[in-house]
């Protein structure tokens, strides 16, 4: 693991050109959420325009117990130096969505890239 998601609730920040796994269980009142037909979507957008830079589909990795990883390659995140808007969301089999990140409403999350030195 070579990125961090701060403790603000919506940044993740990841060296340019690395991998990054993001790893989260999903709870609600203190039980774990049955993700059963869910699908877990990332996106990564342009700040400037909203352009979508790249989209990413997440793995269920405990179905019955809400634990998902989101893993970022090398060609995710071998872009510009800078801070991209992102989420991450959760679409159940009755439909819904929820967006899982950032939690707060009133923010929008941020990928931060930051650059590397080795090449």
């Amino acid at each position: 693991m070579t990125g961090v998601i701060r403790e603000n609730g919506n940044l993740i920040e990841v060296r340019q050109g690395d991998s990054f796994e993001i790893d989260i269980c999903i709870c609600k009142e203190n039980e774990n959420v049955d993700l059963t037909g869910a699908t877990i979507k990332m996106q990564c957008r342009q700040k400037s325009d909203d352009a979508l830079v790249w989209s990413l589909t997440g793995t269920a990795v405990d179905v019955l117990h809400g634990k998902i990883s989101l893993i970022l390659t090398p060609e995710n995140t071998s872009i510009d130096v800078g801070d991209y808007k992102t989420d991450i969301e959760v679409r159940f089999s009755d439909g819904t969505v929820h967006t899982i990140f950032p939690q707060d409403v009133n923010k929008i999350g941020t990928l931060r890239i930051t650059e590397q030195v080795t090449k």
